[in-house]
């Protein structure tokens, strides 16, 4: 991505994350139409970049929340999909700025720049309401409820690309444990991308495309037992693909092994390295160009 490019690209990951977490603040269904409004801000930005948008509305409490699906031309009338994803609430101590506005920012931008572009396989985008507490791991968490009707369905989905708090570095960088594991850096300058085993084959394709980008240092981890040995690699929306047997990553800079601000009201626009982001929007890219046309062994599943 040449300087000029780059300019743009981290100009609009800014004004998305201003819309969201300056504008709007906490994003949360007990904070009045604060949803709503994020799920409007949504909705506009892909519709603008040519996206067909739905609502997947239910019921949480006395409250109406949504995800929001985007679909391009090329994906309408696919009956098998990728998805690329990120939650857009937050829990209440929080603008929510990195966790998880950094993610939405980067989800939009990367559908925009791919809008018109021929990808070899069909793409959703998709903004997943209540993923965090009290909704973190029950039905009505949003990856949840769009893995229970995708399943409901009979579509297929070959694997998703769940974008979880990407916009923080840091000049150190902490694991589960220990300090360091071994064999990984030490500084917080890289995005991390995380899979269970059934999604090496999905995990090593992105990779690829990830390397073509040597400006973006890149590291991943594929755990076991989908995850359960270490419970920290569980906590996003990757999780409930995971879950359902589908190939699914997650790609993040770490959270709170980075970044301090977690669930803080310090998590706030100032904090966000949005060069790091604009770089990650241009590895995505080169990624999504790596899926194949055609499903590939058993990574695609019946949904």
């Amino acid at each position: 991505m040449v300087d000029g490019e780059l300019q743009v690209v981290r100009d609009a990951l800014r004004a998305h994350v201003e819309a969201l977490a300056v504008d709007i603040g906490p994003r949360t269904p007990f904070t009045a139409s604060s949803l709503e409004l994020a799920a409007t801000y949504i909705q506009s930005v892909l519709v603008d970049a040519g996206y067909a948008v739905t609502e997947q509305p239910y019921q949480y409490l006395d409250y109406r929340v949504a995800n929001i699906i985007g679909t391009s031309a090329a994906a309408a009338e696919a009956s098998d999909f990728y998805v690329v994803g990120a939650h857009y609430d937050t829990v209440p101590t929080t603008r929510g700025a990195d966790d998880n506005a950094s993610a939405v920012a980067v989800m939009l931008e990367l559908a925009r720049r791919v809008s018109r572009a021929r990808l070899k396989a069909p793409v959703l985008f998709v903004a997943f309401t209540l993923e965090e507490p009290p909704a973190h791991l029950t039905r009505h968490q949003g990856s949840r409820v769009f893995v229970r009707q995708c399943q409901e369905s009979g579509n297929r989905v070959r694997g998703a690309i769940i974008l979880e708090m990407v916009g923080y570095t840091s000049p150190r960088q902490q694991y589960p444990f220990i300090s360091r594991w071994p064999g990984y850096p030490a500084e917080g300058d890289f995005i991390g991308i995380i899979g269970n085993w059934r999604s090496r084959q999905f995990g090593h394709t992105i990779l690829r495309g990830f390397h073509n980008n040597a400006r973006l240092p890149v590291e991943s981890l594929f755990v076991p037992f989908n995850g359960w040995i270490l419970p920290a690699t569980r906590l996003s929306d990757h999780a409930a693909f995971w879950d359902a047997g589908w190939p699914a990553l997650m790609v993040t800079d770490t959270a709170f092994f980075r970044n301090p601000n977690y669930h803080l009201p310090s998590d706030t626009i100032d904090t966000l390295d949005f060069d790091f982001m604009a770089e990650l929007v241009m590895s995505l890219e080169l990624a999504l160009f790596e899926l194949p046309a055609s499903p590939v062994n058993n990574t695609v599943a019946i949904c």
